[in-house]
C-alpha cells in the first residue's frame, strides 16, 4: 500500500514551500486533475475527425457553427444515455465524441473563430435554479 511518505512532497508540514518552482506551478492551471483515459479517448476522436474532416484544427480554418457542434454533442449524449457506448460509424465513445464537440466550442469561442447561432437568451438558468432543491432535501432520481 502506498502512503503520503512513498510520495513526492511538495510543501512541507507549515505549509513552506520546498521549491521556487512549487509557489509558481501551483498557481497555474491544474492540468493533471483532467483524466488521462478520457484526454486519451478525445485525442483518438480528433485524430478520428481530422482524417475525415480535412486535418487537425480544422474548426479554425473556418469558422463553425456552434447549434452545429452543440446538437452533435447531445446526439453523441443522447446514444450513450440510451445504452450504445460507442458510436457506430468511429467505433469510439459516445462520451469522447461528446467531449470533442465542447472541446471544438471551447477553442472556437476563444480564438474566435464560432458563429454564435444560439436563440436568444431564454430562463432555463432561472428555471433551473428556482426548481433546484437542496441535496439534503431530496435524493438522487433513479434511472433504472
Amino acid at each position: 500500500m502506498i502512503t503520503e511518505h512513498d510520495l513526492p512532497r511538495i510543501f512541507d508540514p507549515e505549509g513552506a514551500a520546498e521549491n521556487p518552482k512549487d509557489v509558481v506551478g501551483s498557481r497555474k492551471p491544474a492540468l493533471h486533475l483532467v483524466p488521462q483515459s478520457a484526454n486519451i479517448l478525445e485525442a483518438v476522436v480528433f485524430g478520428h475527425g481530422a482524417d475525415k474532416y480535412g486535418g487537425a484544427y480544422n474548426w479554425r480554418v473556418k469558422p463553425v457553427r456552434a447549434s452545429i457542434y452543440l446538437s452533435a454533442a447531445m446526439r453523441h449524449l443522447a446514444q450513450w444515455l440510451d445504452g450504445q457506448n460507442e458510436d457506430l460509424e468511429s467505433g469510439i465513445s459516445h462520451l469522447a465524441h461528446a467531449r470533442a464537440c465542447l472541446a471544438i466550442l471551447i477553442d472556437a469561442q476563444t480564438t474566435d473563430s464560432l458563429i454564435d447561432d444560439r436563440p436568444t437568451a431564454g430562463k432555463s438558468a432561472e428555471l433551473i435554479q428556482k426548481h433546484t432543491r437542496a441535496v439534503s432535501l431530496t435524493s438522487p432520481p433513479q434511472l433504472r
